[in-house]
């Protein structure tokens, strides 16, 4: 079970960050890296049913495709890999933990891949040293511990 997880969450990277590196390193666009990127998982898993189990044969172009939103819509900057990480971890964390009551609604990749880069923003930001939040914790940090002279 933990090693199905595991290939997930590496799949999840995986998605985001090929999809994001084909389109812009190798300028092919976010719709075309997306799409040729899903295509060859998909078309990979479609021709060798076998090669894993089941589950991972059902559930990793899935992930894939999914992960590959976040690397289609991720911001475009030089910094962005580890903020595509981040938002590819909980991508998969969700898609894993997700309820069988959501399934047959479309959209649902979409929306978890919009949450999970949502999320992985606001944790960038709340957390970079030029962050109002964060320089409100240290200086509040700072006023409670300062030493008693």
């Amino acid at each position: 079970m933990w090693d199905n997880n595991i290939i997930i969450i590496i799949t999840s990277i995986l998605g985001a960050t090929l999809t994001f590196y084909v389109s812009e390193s190798l300028k092919q666009g976010a719709v075309k890296a997306s799409a040729l990127l899903a295509l060859i998982v998909g078309l990979f898993f479609y021709i060798f049913p076998e090669l894993l189990n089941a589950y991972l044969t059902k559930n990793i172009p899935v992930v894939f495709i999914g992960a590959s939103f976040i690397g289609m819509a991720a911001p475009k900057n030089h910094n962005n890999y580890r903020l595509l990480i981040i938002a590819s971890i909980l991508f998969s964390i969700v898609y894993i933990n997700k309820s069988s009551f959501f399934n047959g609604y479309g959209g649902a990749l979409g929306t978890l891949a919009f949450i999970a880069l949502i999320s992985a923003l606001v944790l960038n930001y709340a957390f970079v040293s030029t962050s109002p939040f964060l320089k409100k914790i240290l200086s509040i940090r700072k006023n409670v511990f300062k030493s008693k002279k």
